[in-house]
């Protein structure tokens, strides 16, 4: 028996089932592979920087094609406003409003400082022009639920329902841009705050999935010619090999 299964042309058929296992078996994953990336959150279109002005108005709530869009924005900080926003890892953020010079402002978070006392949380005075990415008011359950133990000129939230009261008689529009550069730049710069690119909910591909299965089932369907073609060439073998029965005497 070991003889018969240990032949050249049986170990052909071993190799080549070997490897059409193998081969349907990797082929299957990198599909399910496929499939599983495609449920999966990937990056959406990001256009090119526009004017916040264009994306905010006074009064009206962001919308959501507006967030985590790169805008730019032209006016002078009103350093007599800047809050710091509290609880931001283990600093702060600094919030300055800006003057967009029509009326209207803009809170910016300029960037990220390990205490209130450090040297970048000075404002830049004259005209300056941030980009960044535009982000959706947050809430302002926790600041009310906490603001007493808070020091003065911080929060814990940037809410544009909040800054309109603290911030009064300012013209103030929706949201907030996180800055990531500023021209011209400050003479002692923040950590910049990361934000992450939008992104879009994926969809799952179920003609993956089959892909992945068929694969499978080729495997299977190997490993069965293969113990079929082995089968019959031991049963041939082992007929020839048994003695052939004399003939009866006459």
């Amino acid at each position: 028996m070991l003889r018969i299964l240990f032949s050249p042309r049986v170990l052909v058929l071993h190799l080549l089932a070997i490897g059409a296992l193998l081969a349907c078996a990797l082929l299957g994953r990198w599909q399910l592979g496929v499939f599983e990336d495609s449920g999966r959150p990937h990056a959406a279109r990001d256009p090119e920087p526009v004017a916040v002005a264009t994306l905010t108005q006074p009064g009206k709530h962001l919308t959501s094609e507006a967030a985590s869009r790169r805008v730019t924005a032209e006016g002078t900080f009103d350093a007599s406003r800047q809050l710091l926003v509290a609880e931001r890892g283990e600093g702060l953020w600094l919030l300055t409003p800006l003057d967009l010079g029509d009326g209207t402002f803009i809170p910016v978070v300029r960037g990220w400082v390990p205490a209130a006392g450090d040297p970048a949380t000075a404002v830049p005075e004259g005209k300056v022009t941030v980009t960044g990415r535009l982000q959706p008011s947050e809430g302002v359950e926790s600041v009310r639920r906490t603001a007493t133990r808070l020091p003065q000129g911080q929060v814990l939230t940037v809410s544009s329902a909040e800054l309109v009261n603290l911030w009064r008689g300012v013209k103030l529009r929706d949201g907030f841009v996180v800055a990531a550069a500023q021209t011209p730049p400050p003479a002692v710069a923040a950590k910049p705050v990361a934000v992450p690119a939008p992104t879009e909910p994926g969809g799952l591909t179920w003609r993956n999935l089959a892909y992945a299965a068929q694969w499978w089932i080729f495997g299977l369907f190997a490993v069965f010619m293969w113990w079929h073609f082995v089968r019959d060439i031991v049963r041939s073998r082992t007929a020839e090999q048994k003695p052939k029965p004399e003939p009866a005497a006459a």
